[in-house]
């Protein structure tokens, strides 16, 4: 089998095919959403667990992947429908500890999927797909095998915003008593949480790029990490708790 296009035969058609499958890479995992039994679950939990412990191993697979689909995105909706799954089984826990009642906890479902998962991701994967393809590709090279899809971008997000949803939407809800208490050291904590959180996405929007061979200084992704310790010290020094204000403003609670 040929994994690769040759110089003989249909080159029109066959860059024709390579293209349009390029296009329609979201709109064919979209309509893979509904077809459950087609979904590798197993593998996507594997994904998870990995994304924690060992997350180069995890894009060293998605290399794997490249050679044998002939694109970087995945091509299997199920790690997005886990994660969606697990931000509303997040949004009912917050409603029902916080009585928001079937309608606000809805609205904090769409909330938190809708707003925080897909339009914060597509900003996200949007603004790293331009710049990595503008700025970061080799020699500015801009052949079909050497630019970053706006899907595998998207894929980046996903897989960094998981440890992220695990601290802030998991770990930061089972302590929330004790990271709003009126002391320092809760303070501390809780700022430092949202550190952790931010500095591990980043991170792992780094590993991300950094797998795509023809992108050169992707060391350059890292440098948002400065402005989150910063941040961290400002907010500390001057006695802002995040996790009060920021769960006070997403749920109108304090």
């Amino acid at each position: 089998m040929e994994l690769l296009p040759t110089t003989k035969g249909n080159n029109s058609d066959s860059g024709t095919s390579r293209r349009y499958r390029r296009s329609s890479s979201v709109p064919l995992i979209l309509t893979r959403l509904v077809r459950f039994p087609q979904m590798d679950f197993e593998f996507a939990l594997w994904q998870m667990a990995y994304l924690l412990i060992a997350p180069r191993r995890v894009y060293r697979n998605i290399y794997y992947h490249k050679q044998t689909k002939n694109q970087w995105a995945r091509d299997d909706p199920a790690f997005l429908v886990l994660l969606a799954s697990l931000l509303c089984l997040s949004a009912v826990a917050w409603g029902l500890v916080i009585g928001l009642g079937m309608i606000g906890i809805l609205r904090a479902m769409l909330f938190m999927v809708i707003v925080d998962f897909v339009l914060v991701g597509s900003i996200v994967a949007t603004f790293t797909w331009f710049v990595t393809n503008k700025f970061l590709c080799q020699n500015n090279i801009m052949t079909n095998d050497q630019r970053v899809e706006w899907a595998y971008a998207f894929d980046i997000h996903c897989n960094s915003f998981f440890p992220l949803f695990l601290i802030l939407y998991i770990v930061q809800f089972f302590f929330l008593p004790l990271l709003i208490k009126t002391n320092w050291i809760c303070l501390i904590t809780s700022n430092f949480i949202y550190l952790v959180s931010m500095t591990w996405y980043c991170y792992g929007t780094f590993l991300g790029f950094n797998v795509l061979p023809f992108l050169v200084h992707t060391e350059l992704l890292l440098y948002p990490i400065i402005s989150f310790a910063i941040g961290f010290i400002l907010l500390s020094v001057f006695g802002i708790n995040l996790s009060e204000n920021v769960i006070g403003f997403y749920f109108g609670w304090s």
